[in-house]
């Protein structure tokens, strides 16, 4: 005696169960695929905000993070509704009984393709930001390097030596800070029939902002005022060096309410040294 049709095709309550698993499996990519772009798109704003905190201007290369974030929320609120709607459809089927009818798999794999494609646009865009960061002001490897044993820093500059000193003379002046001295070392050498590379001290400050850091740590003194450094290497680089606030607060035990006051050589010399 044959089986009827229909009990054959019946579904059963695993039939369900599996669809049920299937339906939360793509819910929980469509929600990965969403949180995945959100950080994705707050990528450039990551980056900006390092940029501003290095000194250097910021890049418009960095909001294409937002596109590439914004693709991938919307590929996972794709994901979810297709999801959403093939549960429902699948559903219905194992109600009329169709448990039988081959499974179409189009649309995961156009989802893989797409996922796919925004990858490799994600891929090159890192590296563009990796190649331009490295050429640019804001790279901390070549924008601002500490020599730890020193607490030098040193910045590279866009411009040439003596326009590197009279854009930190302007500066010294907009912001109303007394510039003490201006030594020529190279210029002095020259008169002494030595030959040396372009490299020219500054030396600026504000009594009102040194003294009470000299009457908190009197040692200080030898090392204010402040000074910024303009050098050129023998490769021709020009280069601002400075003493960093951390290494004059450790070396002189500066409180740290008084550490402000020893922050006008970095702003100054990281404004004097970009494009």
């Amino acid at each position: 005696m044959e089986t009827p049709p229909e009990a054959t095709q019946k579904a059963t309550l695993g039939d369900y169960l599996a669809a049920e698993r299937t339906l939360l499996a793509w819910i929980r990519t469509g929600l990965a695929l969403m949180g995945f772009g959100f950080v994705v798109a707050r990528f450039g704003l990551f980056l900006e905000q390092l940029q501003a905190i290095r000194g250097a201007p910021s890049t418009e290369h960095f909001g294409l993070s937002l596109w590439f974030g914004t693709a991938l929320i919307a590929v996972g609120v794709l994901v979810s509704v297709l999801a959403g709607v093939h549960h429902m459809r699948l559903v219905r089927r194992l109600d009329d009984g169709e448990s039988g009818r081959p499974h179409r798999a189009i649309e995961a794999v156009v989802i893989a393709f797409l996922l796919a494609l925004i990858g490799l646009g994600m891929a090159a865009y890192l590296i563009s930001v990796r190649s331009t960061t490295r050429s640019q002001p804001g790279n901390s490897k070549e924008t601002s390097m500490t020599r730890d044993d020193t607490g030098i820093v040193d910045i590279p500059s866009h411009h040439p030596v003596d326009e590197t000193v009279e854009k930190i003379r302007g500066i010294l002046a907009a912001k109303g800070v007394t510039l003490f001295a201006l030594v020529d070392h190279s210029g002095e050498a020259e008169k002494a029939g030595i030959k040396m590379r372009p490299t020219k001290l500054v030396i600026f400050g504000s009594p009102k902002a040194g003294t009470p850091v000299m009457l908190a740590a009197p040692s200080i003194a030898i090392d204010l005022p402040l000074k910024i450094l303009v050098w050129e290497d023998e490769a021709g680089k020009v280069w601002v060096s400075y003493n960093s606030a951390d290494y004059l607060r450790t070396r002189h035990h500066v409180p740290e309410e008084l550490m402000q006051n020893l922050a006008a050589a970095e702003a100054i010399a990281a404004m004097a040294a970009k494009e």
